[in-house]
């Protein structure tokens, strides 16, 4: 979800995983129970199983396609953040197709866009003061950030850092009179995320930890009052603690860590007393716990059977946000620190708080609550709560007036057994105006990680399929993350084993409606997902009738020899390493497979990806090539992992389309 996700996914930020072999599989058998992979699943919430005859298509002569231009044009915002008046937000936009920097008034009015760059802009932050705008800002998506000023009201940028071979990056934390700045640094040869200081008015950067322990990720919370202290979270993909740095020493102590694996912390109250902290459960699943730094004390704020994620302080002090992951959508609680007491806060359905960079956030007078917002069929905008009176407001126009909501495929959440009779959860999106004659292709979408998780938020590809008439379903398999550490820890050494069922019983869930046909059915997704729809039409060739994937890997070993060396620790804690278990990588890598693919595959990748090198793309294309197999590609150039272009986001989407058309409607080709 958020900040622990962005330990699980951003410090391991691979998104493409799989395992294990069986001809078996090709015949839709379920693999051998005695296998790895298969265990009691301890703390994963309960869930009532859908009943696919319950899925309906609802008749609406005025739906259409809706095109790719349009759908894409529905902009997308991250990093929102208040300015030190309230009066506005600045956030990074791709509404002129470049992911730039643009300032909003909270009170309404056109948005005002702060600079101009074709290179994406990440991470604004403005300084305590007002008078400075930071962000980060890489070159063609190749990950190697550095950090850029300008001021407070827009202007030219000065790039502060300058570095070809160290990526500076992370949560951007001011010191409290605005002239120091703390924030990740990694060398591009390091597996380790460390912290680092930057002097505002010398340029001087001060390295502030240096751990020898690979794939571990430092990230800054906040300062004390006075700028002495830091307090930071020290974390690696399953496990983190919370430590306090003096800033002149750079002694460390921890602080906080919890009776589970992990504690992570989020908000910083003003008077410095209190810490609110994700915190893992004995059971394993994640609780928002207030830790106070004075006493110790640890106090378990809203007990759920869902994963929570701690949210901010309010500036006060007196009130905590607690977020729960309801099954993929997410609701919002206000904890009053002093009566121990907490109110669910009345929000649109779907996704509030998108990511670790997307927190929901005080405004600096703590009247309002700023939280981006989406659902399944509700595209992305700002929004605000105000606490007094709990009006929520949209305070963004992201979308485009053609794009008429009400006309949208609708989505519910639904939840099926797969072939061991494990429960997973997945977000279907159902086309109007279907017969139900067993005649409507499916296109199952594998979301990135694989601690990773699809939400109720819009999806411009699923919208798009499923406008298309195809029955679109993204399940959430094992080894996603929201439903606790057992269920996240179920795929390893098993990836592309029982999570690839997972995907597959999903589409045979949607034939059960009466809906789908299981002779069309489709794979697709990027990073984790694109591994996916490789080793999908691999193991199961007789199952998926087209694929499309997106920057997926396709050989664990060049993997591990040419991936990210911070990848590579997350690579190591999934399947171990090529020298310690040799027949995990033979078994895992969709290579070992090719020679069975019978599907028609499609791969797009990008030229500068840092995290899958485009090597995985050109392995799996000369293969299918010399085998005589249906395979076409596209390497974009200027682009790392995933596409921040508009027009290749258009490309990319329009060729996903076209070849779901040929390969899976009733006209299909060979």
């Amino acid at each position: 979800m958020f900040n622990v996700a962005f330990f699980r996914h951003l410090v391991a930020t691979i998104a493409a995983l799989g395992f294990l072999c069986s001809p078996l599989l090709a015949q839709e058998a379920p693999l051998d129970p005695n296998r790895p992979g298969v265990a009691v699943l301890t703390g994963v919430p309960e869930r009532e199983l859908t009943d696919p005859g319950s899925l309906d298509s609802v008749p609406n002569p005025d739906t259409k396609p809706i095109s790719v231009e349009d759908v894409l044009s529905l902009r997308t915002s991250w990093f929102a953040t208040w300015t030190p008046d309230g009066n506005d937000v600045v956030f990074s936009s791709d509404l002129t197709g470049r992911m730039n920097l643009w300032r909003f008034p909270h009170a309404g009015g056109f948005p005002q866009q702060l600079h101009q760059s074709e290179n994406r802009a990440f991470f604004p932050t403005v300084s305590p003061d007002g008078k400075t705008i930071l962000y980060a800002s890489d070159v063609g998506g190749n990950e190697l950030f550095d950090i850029f000023a300008m001021p407070g009201s827009g202007g030219e940028a000065v790039n502060l850092t300058s570095t070809d071979d160290v990526s500076e990056t992370g949560r951007y934390v001011f010191s409290p009179d605005s002239k120091v700045l703390a924030f990740v640094r990694r060398e591009a040869a390091s597996p380790t995320f460390d912290l680092a200081l930057l002097d505002l008015a010398t340029r001087e950067v001060r390295q502030l930890t240096r751990d020898k322990d690979p794939g571990i990720y430092w990230s800054p919370v906040g300062f004390n009052a006075d700028g002495t202290k830091l307090i930071a979270n020290r974390g690696d993909i399953l496990t983190g603690a919370i430590w306090m740095i003096d800033v002149a020493t750079g002694e460390k102590s921890m602080i906080a860590t919890g009776e589970g694996k992990l504690d992570v912390a989020v908000g910083f109250s003003s008077d410095n007393r209190f810490l609110s902290v994700t915190s893992e459960a004995p059971d394993g699943v994640n609780q928002a716990v207030l830790v106070d730094l004075k006493t110790g004390e640890r106090r378990l704020m809203v007990p759920s059977q869902w994963p929570q994620e701690a949210g901010r302080i309010s500036p006060d002090g007196k009130t905590a946000l607690v977020i729960n992951n309801v099954d993929g959508s997410i609701e919002m609680l206000a904890y009053d620190i002093e009566a121990g007491k907490a109110r669910a806060l009345k929000l649109p359905k779907g996704t509030t708080a998108s990511s670790w960079f997307d927190l929901p956030q005080f405004s600096p007078d703590g009247k309002y609550i700023l939280f981006p917002h989406s659902s399944a069929s509700v595209p992305f905008d700002y929004w605000t709560h105000e606490l007094a009176t709990g009006v929520n407001r949209r305070i963004t126009r992201l979308g485009l007036a053609s794009v008429n909501e009400v006309n949208l495929p609708t989505s519910q959440t639904v939840s099926y057994k797969s072939a061991d009779g494990t429960v997973i959860s997945a977000i279907l999106w159902m086309p109007y105006n279907l017969k139900r004659d067993a005649s409507t292709p499916i296109v199952v979408i594998a979301h990135g990680g694989p601690t990773g998780q699809t939400f109720d938020t819009f999806d411009a590809t699923a919208v798009a399929l499923a406008s298309r008439g195809y029955i679109v379903i993204a399940p959430n398999v094992r080894g996603s993350t929201g439903y606790g550490r057992a269920f996240m820890e179920a795929n390893r050494y098993d990836l592309g084993g029982r999570d690839l069922e997972d995907e597959a019983w999903a589409a045979k869930f949607v034939a059960a409606s009466g809906y789908g046909d299981l002779k069309k059915v489709g794979i697709t997704g990027g990073s984790y997902g694109g591994y996916m729809s490789l080793i999908a039409v691999g193991r199961m060739p007789d199952f998926w009738a087209a694929s499309v994937e997106l920057y997926g890997i396709v050989n664990w070993r060049s993997m591990w020899e040419r991936g990210s060396p911070a990848l590579r620790e997350y690579q190591r804690g999934l399947l171990g390493s090529p020298e310690t278990h040799p027949e995990v990588y033979d078994r895992t890598s969709p290579l070992t497979y090719l020679d069975q693919v019978k599907a028609p595959l499609l791969v797009l990748h990008g030229q500068n990806d840092l995290r899958v090198p485009a090597y995985e793309a050109e392995q799996v294309v000369e293969y299918l090539q010399k085998a005589g197999k249906r395979v076409d590609s596209k390497i974009y150039v200027e682009e790392g992992h995933g596409w921040q272009k508009r027009e290749n986001q258009i490309d990319a989407l329009q060729r996903t389309i076209d070849w779901f058309d040929r390969y899976l409607k009733e006209d299909a080709a060979e």
